[in-house]
């Protein structure tokens, strides 16, 4: 019998909640190390959170790895991955199988550019585009371009790192933001223009061991942080899953046209893809294209996709990292999800922490879930928020309809001062008389 798995997750989201409440129901699964976790993670069965160790901290994790024989390693947010933490632990901890890509294939989310210039080696169809990382040149090509655009920064910005701006002069002022101002950092040294696109955008995780790709079913976020998709763009502030506009026949389209070409393209250029692709698609009128690749699980696209996952996660990761997910399939349930994402006041701007949370615990039976994002439990065990966005409630359904309103219901159950939420989750699926009533919750209850 092989051993059990003795796992490191490494993240602190509702993704890594999601993730560890999946796995913790797995009988393979022995225990699960959490660094740092929240405190939703602190409640999963197996599971323990992990502080004394940083999630930065390569050496260290090994270390913890090695002194509690943990023999698994699962890295939930893109930053370890891009750093190099699965060829880290290869190297100093071979006998840890690790779910995640090397630090080369990580690039496809590392750098906007790096998969642009991918899509358009391998014939992945996406919208046009250019690269600069210099100012001057992006700017006189702004002055230039008959379409309207989107504004990239080619690195890591957690999720926030993209403007669409409405006219020349928004880009123009979007353009210096990002180069000269630094918004995002060093993420943006160089920039991605490319052209706007316009449709149903859907996202699709999908495991793969380099070879075999597996997809879990489309999900669509809504990534502003305002009823009817208005503000400024957050880290998802809601998904549901299935969504319809993802036909079996468009879901084989997308499987032929660019999962499959994009597994082969990673190995033909010597850098496979191990674990968990995210792919980004906008649904445009001249068919799909791709919007961007993740090398992880999305946040909060997870909290609705594995509710309805009925087949062993465990033992799907562990053939991801033995090349033998050709022999499995995914299970999954004829139900559909919803996720809620409830944030901080001011969020995603400036946003306070350490505000005392009162939650009733969820009826998981039925189908209603918790999932913690930024929580943190004090000294004296009180739950407090911990980040902007701070819990998620997800319910599952016979039928969309029934899934929001069960999600909605759900979020009754959690009660902290000036929380804030999307009160229109899954609106561009239900029709207007079955979209979630306005005005029933208040901020703050």
């Amino acid at each position: 019998m092989a051993p059990k798995l003795r796992i490191l997750l490494i993240g602190n989201g509702g993704r890594e909640h999601t993730l560890a409440w999946a796995l913790a129901k797995s009988p393979r699964v022995d225990c699960i190390h959490v660094v740092s976790g929240n405190g939703g993670t602190e409640g999963v069965a197996k599971c323990k959170n992990i502080s004394s160790v940083r999630p930065d901290d390569f050496a260290a994790l090994v270390q913890h790895a090695t002194n509690n024989q943990l023999n698994f390693l699962l890295p939930g947010p893109e930053v370890p991955l891009v750093a190099g933490i699965v060829d880290f632990f290869n190297q100093h901890a071979p006998n840890v199988q690790c779910f995640g890509p090397s630090q080369a294939a990580a690039q496809m989310e590392g750098s906007k550019t790096f998969s642009k210039d991918f899509m358009k080696r391998h014939g992945i169809p996406t919208a046009r585009y250019e690269n600069f990382d210099d100012y001057e040149s992006a700017r006189r090509y702004l002055e230039t371009v008959d379409f309207r655009v989107v504004i990239k920064a080619d690195g890591l910005a957690a999720g926030k790192g993209v403007i669409i701006p409405q006219n020349s002069q928004e880009a123009q002022a979007a353009l210096k933001e990002i180069m000269l101002d630094k918004e995002f950092g060093a993420a943006g040294n160089s920039v991605v223009i490319e052209e706007f696109l316009e449709g149903d955008e859907i996202s699709v995780l999908s495991l793969s061991d380099g070879q075999t790709i597996l997809s879990l079913p489309a999900a669509q976020d809504h990534k502003r942080i305002g009823d009817g998709d208005t503000g400024p763009n957050t880290g998802g502030m809601g998904t549901y899953a299935p969504t319809p506009f993802a036909t079996a026949s468009l879901m084989a389209e997308l499987e032929k046209t660019v999962l499959q070409p994009t597994i082969a393209g990673m190995t033909q250029d010597g850098i496979p893809f191990r674990g968990c692709l995210f792919t980004g698609f906008m649904l445009t009128p001249s068919g799909p294209r791709v919007l961007e690749y993740n090398v992880r699980f999305g946040d909060p696209e997870t909290q609705s996709v594995l509710p309805l996952l009925q087949s062993d996660l465990a033992e799907l990761m562990q053939a991801c990292c033995t090349g033998t997910l050709l022999s499995h399939t995914l299970a999954i349930a004829p139900m559909s999800a919803c996720t809620v994402v409830m944030a901080a006041a001011g969020y995603p701007g400036a946003y306070a922490k350490g505000t005392p949370m009162t939650v009733q615990p969820p009826a998981e039976e039925e189908g209603t879930f918790l999932f913690h994002a930024g929580t943190v439990v004090d000294s004296d065990g009180q739950l407090k928020t911990s980040g902007g966005r701070v819990i998620a409630a997800t319910a599952t359904g016979d039928s969309l309809t029934e899934a929001v309103d069960h999600a909605y219901k759900t979020v009754r159950l959690v009660r902290f001062e000036g929380m804030q939420f999307r009160r229109d989750i899954a609106h561009r699926a239900l029709p207007d008389g079955l979209r979630p009533q306005r005005g029933i919750f208040k901020s703050g209850r």
